[in-house]
């Protein structure tokens, strides 16, 4: 796949990520294209008339976060037998996170591997999940247990696709964002808390420093064995509000929102976040609708739900927390009863 270059452009050991309007696409093989049909009416003629292949192929999944499973990953593989697609043949991942997730799970075991890129076309795809080769389906036992890393061969990010995306979905990117800030770049995050999102530069600048920030981070520790794991801030607390309310309540950069208040709550309780910090933290999330409150209906099932998460290693809860705004550490040895404490409040 070749593509033009830019000054903006990020590369990483194994790809590049291009920013700015869709160059012309080549490829020699054949391409299958893994869109929805939302992002298919919004956008597709966009892809096409930038794309040249050998054949093209175009194949669309139900949108939303309770389609991602093995029978949307066995449609999708479906479709690349049926267009008899080969090793050298290329799927494109065109829409949000969960698109991104489950091409890059389908072409990382199709043929036990063929290359794959990433248009995303979301805030939260472009700033987070498009980036880093985590790939992933849920189940009952939570969100994204199922999975391989498998890295892009290229990602193309476009803000001008995000002028369609509900206000709704660009305040949920917004909380990968700060998430990125909170972790490892306090002035990012002091230029977030007057940032202006409606001037495009402002939003292009925006982007490309949450990225820059993600992909510094992947291109150190890509299969997450040490400071990747940093990335999952308020992720631990998310997921499982995320299944507990069927995924289908919250997308899911709120329910990341929600998780990092959690996390902070906790961060303060052991002495590594001020409350003038989490104050901070929870006045940025609300400027972008960002819910940050959550009834937890059974606090034992909640903290139980810990224990099913990727982070957990011998029966061991990992936090990922932040210690003051720009750094960020990890905690496991924090007793039931502190654990407890803090989901109850959240029980009241």
């Amino acid at each position: 796949m070749e593509s033009q270059a830019n000054p903006l452009n990020i590369t990483l050991p194994s790809y590049t990520i291009h920013f700015g309007d869709l160059p012309k696409l080549t490829h020699k093989g054949k391409v299958l294209i893994i869109t929805n049909p939302k992002i298919a009416g919004l956008h597709l003629q966009t892809l096409l008339a930038n794309l040249e292949a050998k054949e093209i192929y175009c194949h669309t999944i139900p949108d939303g976060e309770s389609y991602k499973n093995f029978e949307t990953i066995n449609g999708i593989l479906e479709a690349a037998f049926n267009h008899r697609l080969d090793r050298h043949s290329l799927m494109i991942a065109f829409g949000g996170g969960v698109i991104g997730d489950m091409v890059g799970f389908a072409s990382g075991i199709f043929m036990r591997g063929i290359d794959f890129i990433q248009i995303p076309t979301t805030l939260l795809a472009q700033v987070d999940s498009s980036v880093g080769g985590k790939t992933g389906i849920n189940n009952h036992f939570g969100k994204n247990l199922i999975g391989l890393f498998h890295q892009p061969k290229a990602v193309y990010i476009n803000p001008k696709f995000l002028a369609t995306l509900p206000k709704r979905e660009f305040n949920a990117g917004m909380a990968e964002v700060i998430k990125m800030a909170v972790c490892f770049n306090k002035s990012f995050f002091e230029s977030l808390q007057n940032a202006d999102m409606t001037n495009p530069n402002t939003l292009l600048e925006v982007i490309y420093q949450a990225i820059n920030t993600k992909a510094k981070v992947v291109a150190e520790d890509e299969k997450e064995h040490g400071i990747r794991a940093a990335l999952n801030y308020g992720h631990t607390f998310g997921h499982i509000i995320e299944r507990q309310s069927g995924y289908g309540t919250y997308l899911h950069g709120e329910a990341v929102g929600i998780g990092m208040i959690m996390a902070n709550k906790l961060a303060f309780k052991l002495n590594l976040l001020s409350q003038a910090e989490s104050n901070a933290i929870l006045t940025l999330l609300q400027h972008y609708q960002i819910p940050t409150t959550y009834k937890i209906q059974n606090v034992e099932s909640f903290y139980q739900a810990f224990f099913l998460d990727k982070k957990s290693l011998n029966d061991k809860i990992k936090f990922v927390l932040p210690n003051g705004i720009g750094n960020v550490c990890f905690k496991e040895e924090i007793s039931k009863e502190i654990l407890l404490e803090i989901l109850g409040e959240f029980a009241k």
